[in-house]
């Protein structure tokens, strides 16, 4: 009996530099995703976020648990600048994960500099 088609959870596994955004998703590695995306050491995720939902450590969880190969998180907030809550911010402190909430815009090029120089850094960004 045929499947039809199997929808997977989007992942590249792989590191690489973001070449784009804007439009509701980004570009790299020769691909594109619409929606928000989560750059980690174990490659870059689609992430169900968007401005209105809470930055809250549930919505982190992937990160949290990926803590241990991170030293920086770039936090791109959308359109805005929005600060992360004490609880996301204490939660990632606990795992030793600076973390540093800006623009998606500024996110993106403060993540490729970061990835260039091999800096242990990722990125959660939401699409804009």
């Amino acid at each position: 009996m045929a499947k039809g088609i199997e929808i997977r959870a989007a992942h590249f596994p792989g590191r690489a530099p973001i070449d784009a955004y804007g439009n509701g998703g980004f570009r790299f590695a020769d691909m594109s995703h619409r929606g928000s995306i989560l750059c980690l050491p174990t490659g870059i995720h689609g992430w169900d976020m968007d401005m209105s939902k809470p930055l809250s450590p549930e919505n982190f969880r992937r990160v949290l648990d990926e803590a241990a190969d991170i030293e920086v998180l770039l936090v791109g907030t959308g359109t805005e600048l929005r600060r992360l809550p004490e609880e996301l911010r204490l939660a990632l402190k606990s795992r030793g994960i600076s973390s540093d909430p800006m623009s998606t815009g500024a996110a993106v090029r403060t993540f490729n500099i970061m990835l260039a120089e091999q800096r242990a850094v990722a990125a959660a960004l939401i699409a804009v």
